[in-house]
């Protein structure tokens, strides 16, 4: 470990080490959460083990998007939308890229309006491609959801089943959620061969 690395480490620990005493609750991202004990000295830490969903949006449907992420939190998932987890200064290109790679989930919100547009979504969505290359052949990972009546783009429609949430939002909701429930079972139940 170099001294600089070292260096940041000890700012951290004593930066969280404070929070701690102050009361507050430390999120490490993806990791878990420093919570003070209740009633003694010391933390205790509770690991994340929701799965993590990452929404891939056009800012046009940022309101949709907020009820999807509510509806996914409620479900037991740990959905990642930028507007609640970049910081002020943070990389965000580079954030975004982290994100999608440490996901079990990657959710492309189609509609109208993201169909039509350049920029952010487009890039989001081939490297979201790029990654679930990576994923066994059989896994669920990349899941098209449609907001609206649109075209999905024809690459990804040729290849994934997608769920549209209308006109019936409930069974589109119930649809995505039990498709990565399933999926989590699978996985689990791999692992537990695997050992």
């Amino acid at each position: 470990m170099s001294v600089r690395y070292a260096g940041h480490s000890l700012r951290i620990a004593r930066i969280v080490r404070r929070c701690l005493a102050e009361g507050a609750s430390v999120e490490i991202d993806g990791l878990g959460v420093f919570q003070p004990s209740s009633g003694k000295p010391g933390f205790r830490f509770v690991a994340r083990n929701r799965p993590r969903v990452f929404l891939a949006y056009a800012a046009e449907d940022l309101t949709t998007v907020r009820k999807l992420y509510s509806a996914l939190a409620t479900a037991g998932f740990d959905p990642w939308l930028d507007k609640k987890k970049l910081l002020p200064g943070q990389n965000w290109p580079r954030s975004i890229e982290t994100a999608i790679e440490n996901s079990d989930f990657f959710i492309a919100c189609f509609s109208r309006r993201s169909t039509a547009k350049r920029g952010c979504f487009q890039s989001e969505l081939r490297y979201a491609l790029e990654c679930a290359n990576r994923v066994a052949f059989d896994e669920i990972y990349f899941l098209p959801v449609r907001f609206e009546e649109c075209e999905v783009p024809p690459r990804i429609a040729r290849h994934l089943q997608y769920v549209s949430l209308f006109p019936d939002w409930d069974e589109g909701v119930r649809a995505l959620v039990q498709a990565m429930r399933d999926q989590i079972a699978r996985r689990r139940r791999a692992d537990g061969r695997s050992q």
